[in-house]
């Protein structure tokens, strides 16, 4: 048995697991609730079995940047891996570029976002307690969206690789916006006509997510400077190179 005294961050990622290991016929009992303080217990007479085959996805937090990236410049972007059927929380950040102005198209295993030139990007205020990976991408989007945008119920970037609140209100401050820092939330104004600023250092504080949310400033056009872009190697590790297959110069 297992028992969390205080509250369960990134319950997302547990209910993963779980949802993995019941496929390897092992049931995990759940006592309580997901967002507070549950228990879980696995009786002794569990054991796993092979299913025989099982799909593999690909990390639908890291697909958060190529489904940004079509939103904000109108291109189409279709991810491969992680569709409607995932088990990954993390595919609802497409539901959020949805509600920004972009267009979504899902499959079982692939998700197609891309963006309508005559529809702009629209500020939005979210709770983004179940995707607090995929919600740094959503900080940097805001910053081409018109209006603000308020991402809510992410205490829990305070306390992964870095202090990522921190990080996020430092580097789009840099870029230009305006945010607005509280203890589990912050308000994204994005910078007048959404005209990032050019030849922007963004420091990433050996945080392979801050390395690859800020790359997509250079969507509006702009040179960006990434410090130490290898700190992508702990997740995804031709990330730029990937990036750059998918691009085009104009």
């Amino acid at each position: 048995t297992i028992k969390i005294k205080d509250e369960l961050i990134s319950a997302p990622y547990v209910a993963l697991t779980i949802g993995l290991m019941r496929k390897f016929g092992v049931n995990v009992q759940i006592e309580g609730d997901m967002k507070g303080t549950p228990s879980f217990l696995i009786p002794e007479s569990e054991q796993y079995v092979s299913p025989g085959s099982i799909l593999v996805e690909g990390d639908a937090s890291s697909a958060s940047y190529f489904i940004a990236g079509a939103a904000i410049t109108g291109g189409t972007v279709t991810v491969r891996g992680c569709g409607s059927e995932s088990v990954q929380g993390d595919v609802a950040f497409a539901n959020v570029m949805e509600q920004m102005g972009a267009t979504v198209t899902w499959a079982p295993d692939s998700i197609t976002v891309t963006r309508d030139p005559n529809t702009k990007l629209k500020g939005v205020d979210v709770d983004c307690g179940e995707i607090p990976d995929a919600a740094m991408t959503l900080a940097v989007a805001a910053l081409f969206a018109e209006g603000p945008t308020t991402i809510r119920n992410v205490y829990s970037w305070r306390l992964k690789e870095t202090e990522r609140m921190k990080a996020i209100v430092a580097e789009c401050t840099k870029l230009g916006a305006t945010v607005e820092e509280f203890h589990d939330y912050c308000i994204i104004h994005p910078p007048k006509d959404n005209k990032v600023n050019d030849n922007v250092l963004i420091e990433t504080y050996d945080d392979h997510r801050i390395a690859m949310t800020f790359s997509l400033a250079a969507c509006g056009g702009v040179s960006v400077i990434i410090h130490d872009p290898g700190c992508t190697a702990k997740t995804f590790p031709t990330y730029f190179e990937m990036l750059e297959s998918i691009a085009t110069h104009e």
